[in-house]
């Protein structure tokens, strides 16, 4: 089995995390901002370097290509962003880069040449922190948002996607889509599992059900200090019973439903009215699709009881579905055998966090490969990775890589 280089590979990732460093060790890269094309630039540099050659699409997703010694085969490819969230850390997104870039240098140091093309894919957008959706270049890139739709999106401060391409230089020819014959995704887990179990590695199985849910709860805005309790109906004393709903429903479906309440609204608020009118955000997550449609069904008609109990009129519109996600077989094989042949040790792990390989799994065969992160810390500027964790992650990319794009010849 071969060995990526983890000194260098940790010494790449070092040097992107000084591209929008952030004073308390993190990084904001922002999609499409000046840090984030400076981050995209560096990795351009590093591409030239090894010999790969550049391309770029009309969402902005940026691809470094290895010829193979067959021209008409489909590449395989690696990948994954370099966007951030405003007080990001240091790996989420780049860690899949530069492993996947890794994997390119070593076979260089090594004089390996694959039959199938490997490409690096660097995917627009993918934390969604500027532009919501998240995903929304690997989501273009397989079909499953227009792009005319994504470059309409715009941010907080009114910019387009459209014009921060054309200023950034992003706004690529390179023609959607395209023939992908496997796509391989390296990640933190941005969770505490392997590290809570000692391993090393997770050979992750696919990608869990998550749907999101936008709550309005209607009551009467009235004064504060002349309305009696009796005859109140107020919205928010409805919503925190709400709330509790939610937290309860992941305990009726333990251990792997998931819900969470991220945001909530009161409209004209006012420290002496009770608050008329309220809306709050709900997170559903399961690893199986029936589980999750029967949350859903569950939570909904407990909130409607409560708002009935108390006098409310409560709305549940669905903002976005995502069903779970099987990885293919024979890609999770080849990571699989890759690790078993390093002898780390791994655990079979589904993903909790959405990803671009969930868009990818539905365009062509996928798999992910996790490595543990310190404390299961993620979307924070203390979020952190072992070397020698970056580095076993990168051996087993390497080898699940080349098993699937052919070894040609190996001159050293």
């Amino acid at each position: 089995m071969l060995k990526s280089n983890g000194e260098r590979l940790w010494a790449s990732l070092m040097a992107m995390a000084e591209v929008g460093a952030t004073a308390r060790g993190g990084n904001c890269r922002l999609a499409l901002s000046d840090e984030d094309k400076a981050g995209r630039e560096l990795f351009s540099h590093w591409c030239r370097e090894a010999g790969l050659s550049l391309s770029v699409d009309a969402i902005g997703n940026l691809f470094a290509r290895r010829a193979g010694s067959d021209p008409h085969a489909a590449p395989v490819m690696m990948g994954s962003h370099l966007d951030t969230q405003p007080e990001g850390g240091r790996f989420d997104g780049v860690y899949g880069v530069l492993a996947g870039l890794e994997v390119v240098r070593r076979l260089n140091d090594l004089d390996i040449q694959t039959r199938k093309p490997l490409e690096i894919a660097v995917w627009t957008n993918e934390e969604g922190a500027r532009f919501t959706p998240a995903m929304f270049g690997s989501a273009v890139f397989t079909g499953s948002l227009a792009l005319a739709e994504a470059l309409a999106i715009r941010d907080a401060d009114g910019v387009s996607v459209a014009d921060e391409l054309h200023r950034t230089g992003y706004d690529g020819q390179r023609p959607l889509g395209g023939e992908v014959d496997a796509y391989f995704e390296a990640h933190i887990e941005q969770g505490p599992i392997l590290e809570d179990n000692a391993k090393a590695i997770g050979v992750v199985s696919g990608g869990q059900a998550i749907r999101w849910l936008d709550v309005t709860v209607e009551g009467m805005a009235a004064h504060a200090g002349t309305t009696p309790m009796p005859l109140r109906k107020d919205a928010l004393y409805g919503t925190a019973r709400m709330i509790q709903a939610v937290e309860q429903l992941a305990a009726d479906f333990a251990p792997e439903g998931l819900t969470t309440v991220g945001e909530l609204s009161i409209a004209k608020s006012s420290r002496n009215t009770i608050p008329g009118l309220l809306q709050f955000t709900v997170d559903l997550r399961h690893h199986r699709d029936e589980a999750i449609e029967a949350m859903e069904r569950e939570l909904t008609l407990k909130l409607q009881a409560i708002a009935s109990q108390r006098g409310l009129q409560v709305r549940i519109e669905r903002h976005w579905v995502s069903p779970a996600t099987p990885f293919d077989a024979d890609c999770v094989a080849a990571v699989q055998q890759a690790v078993d042949g390093l002898g780390y040790a791994q655990q079979s792990i589904v993903s909790g966090a959405g990803h671009d390989a969930i868009l990818l799994a539905r365009y062509c065969p996928t798999a992910m490969v996790f490595i543990p992160c310190v404390g299961g810390l993620s979307h924070n500027e203390a979020e952190d990775v072992l070397p020698d964790d970056a580095r076993q992650g990168a051996d087993v990319l390497l080898n699940a890589v080349l098993a699937r794009a052919g070894r040609v010849d190996i001159t050293h």
